[in-house]
């Protein structure tokens, strides 16, 4: 009988300690995006978006469909849902064009009941000044989400700074957040990460502070001071397949107290979060292709993930109607203010093509076509016939810059915005959106350099986006050779007219023009400080003398008219493409055939063999050869120095 009676009660007590932990444990539900880029519209091509249609066409994103997946959750689920962003909402398409003027994406964004977003480094390409213009318009329309962002310094010695930090204040930017939903608080803190600080040149003077130590103060404010149950950190850090460059698993690893990190800049396509310890990472792609859904459990123990959804946005979601109505007053408000002074329209159908034009990690038909239209359009306007050496020989395009691909679709036709969004982004000098196109002249030993920014750049940083597609030359590379020294032979020419071997020795005092977009030819040259001075550039005039300011290069599209009238990128990309021959006569330019593949501008020869390895070798390879050389004879040294001292141990052991 006591046995009995001690059984049930023990059993009892485990029913009731279940009851008070079942009781104790709260639900939420985080709907997340990153990474949106002004992708408004569902693409690639936009053409053949039909956003009330169901399975009707094969585009992705779209915000509106984005909306109803958010109003979807909303509606299915009993307990609290926070929707929330990690940044680079901006920055990516037409609609970025107004952005400083109208705000569209943040208006967006409270409009499809965000929560809260973070800045990325892209929120910062129109300077400082342009986000507190963006700020301030989205406060002025209503449609301003709560923004959080802790890695902003600002220098009060730096005037310039004082209209964003005031827009900061106005629009209530802080460096976290707390709600309180279904009965829990919920702290969340904005971070950027190291390469976002990286890609972030024209956030100058703005600096930003270390990411590891910030996020550790906003741990122990949110939980010692605000006693928050739950952490949350939008980071435009972003994940790298490589772990020891994967920011935000350094951040859960080294920052304890984070629950969630929602993750963004890498664009990462994530179908599982990961978990480092007791943070969970997320991260849904980019453009608004996929929206993640977490679900989880809070209680006294933690917080458990309970279930992780991603949700693909394609045509099989209809999409909210009343967002997708904002969408197109926006597009018509692009099209009276920004598009109409230019002769364009948003829709505008302005070539039409036979194949898809992708970009990739290699030589690429979009990069190449990209390229070529800045070759193209500088010798159109800045060309001196008297004077050959005018003449831009070659250009080059980083793939970082270059956006989305160009897609056939179901009808083949190209429109402005389609286009545009394969190169959207910049800021020029004159403050007009689009980077201006900049020409100078280098050796040809510099131009080969730039080469090995491909080369050995790109692999040193782990990423693709200092890729370089090229225009006017041909060059050959061995991946298994020195890095800095991986280029083994250059031509110079053009696919029509075929090519010629450049001479790259120093011997060569020919100066060669070429041009490139006001980013990129920037970084080319700061590369050789990242180099230690192996790869650097030297930017010079017609007479060879460097130019110290790279903006004194822009090249001026109208010398008719006082001032210099930048030659913007996009637009010389709408020219390119609008002059080429209509072969079928039905009034569209039709895309060359030369840009339905590779065409062998960029050649990879990987070879062991010591002849590949060590011909025509510049100083990278003569350095390491020549330290493996003394390796090598310190080793020998060493070898006959025991050799001997055995000789005489032994001539000794055999006297004794």
């Amino acid at each position: 009988m006591m046995m009995k009676l001690v059984r049930v009660t023990a059993v009892v007590i485990v029913l009731l300690f279940s009851v008070n932990v079942f009781a104790a444990e709260k639900l939420l539900t985080i709907v997340h995006t990153n990474d949106l880029h002004s992708h408004l519209q569902g693409f690639p091509p936009e053409i053949d978006y039909r956003p009330f249609q169901s399975d009707q066409d094969k585009t992705m994103g779209g915000w509106a469909r984005v909306a109803a997946v958010i109003s979807d959750v909303r509606q299915k689920r009993d307990n609290p849902v926070l929707v929330l962003d990690a940044g680079d909402f901006s920055m990516g398409s037409l609609f970025h064009m107004l952005t400083r003027e109208e705000a569209f994406e943040l208006r967006l964004l409270k409009a499809m009941g965000y929560d809260a977003t973070t800045l990325g480094n892209h929120e910062f390409d129109l300077k400082p000044a342009g986000l507190a213009s963006m700020l301030r318009a989205a406060k002025a329309n209503n449609g301003l989400p709560h923004i959080v962002f802790s890695s902003a310094v600002f220098d009060a010695s730096k005037p310039e700074l004082k209209s964003l930090q005031e827009a900061f204040a106005e629009a209530e930017v802080r460096p976290y957040i707390v709600f309180t939903r279904g009965g829990l608080k919920i702290g969340i803190f904005g971070l950027f990460g190291k390469s976002a600080m990286e890609f972030s040149p024209f956030a100058k003077p703005l600096t930003f502070s270390d990411p590891l130590r910030t996020a550790a103060e906003m741990v122990r404010i949110l939980r010692t001071e605000e006693k928050v149950d739950l952490v949350i950190c939008l980071s435009h850090g972003g994940l790298n397949p490589d772990r020891k460059y994967s920011e935000d698993e350094i951040l859960a690893k080294q920052v304890k107290g984070i629950d969630v990190i929602i993750s963004g800049h890498s664009h990462t396509k994530l179908d599982s979060p990961i978990i480092v310890g007791d943070t969970i990472i997320v991260q849904a792609w980019c453009y608004g292709r996929q929206v993640g859904i977490i679900d989880l459990a809070v209680a006294d123990e933690g917080v458990q993930l309970k279930n992780y959804t991603p949700v693909a946005i394609d045509a099989t979601i209809h999409a909210d109607e009343a967002i997708q109505n904002m969408i197109e007053s926006f597009k018509q408000r692009l099209d009276l203010v920004f598009l109409s002074p230019l002769q364009l329209s948003y829709d505008q159908v302005i070539a039409e093509t036979k194949w898809d034009l992708n970009l990739a990690a290699e030589e690429s038909p979009l990069g190449n076509l990209v390229a070529d239209s800045i070759l193209w359009a500088v010798n159109r306007v800045d060309t001196d016939p008297a004077d050959p050496q005018s003449v831009v020989r070659a250009a080059v395009e980083s793939n970082g810059l270059i956006r989305d691909d160009l897609i056939k679709g179901l009808t083949g036709q190209i429109t402005v915005g389609d286009l545009v969004r394969s190169f959207p982004m910049g800021i020029g000098m004159d403050d007009s959106m689009g980077y201006p196109l900049v020409s100078f002249y280098i050796y040809g030993y510099e131009l080969k350099r730039a080469m090995e920014i491909l080369t050995s750049v790109r692999p040193l940083k782990q990423n693709d986006d200092y890729y370089l597609q090229v225009s006017g030359i041909k060059f050959a590379y061995n991946p298994r050779r020195m890095f800095f020294d991986r280029v083994t032979s250059v031509e110079i020419g053009s696919d029509e007219e075929g090519y010629r071997p450049l001479d790259y020795s120093k011997s060569n005092k020919e100066l060669y023009r070429v041009a490139a977009n006001l980013y990129n030819a920037t970084f080319l040259k700061i590369v050789g400080r990242f180099t230690f001075s192996l790869l650097e550039i030297i930017p010079k005039d017609r007479h060879g003398r460097p130019i110290e300011d790279l903006t004194q290069a822009v090249v001026d599209a109208d010398k008719t008219k006082p001032g210099v009238q930048e030659l913007k990128q996009w637009l010389c990309l709408i020219d390119y493409v609008r002059s080429f021959e209509d072969t079928d006569g039905n009034g569209l330019p039709d895309i060359p055939e030369k840009y339905s593949g590779r065409l062998g501008r960029i050649v990879e020869r990987d070879s062991l063999n010591p002849a590949d390895l060590l011909s025509r070798a510049e100083k990278p390879t003569i350095i390491a050869v020549g330290a493996v050389f003394m390796v090598v004879l310190l080793f020998i040294a060493v070898a006959l120095f025991i050799k001997r001292f055995v000789k005489k141990r032994r001539r000794r052991l055999i006297r004794s």
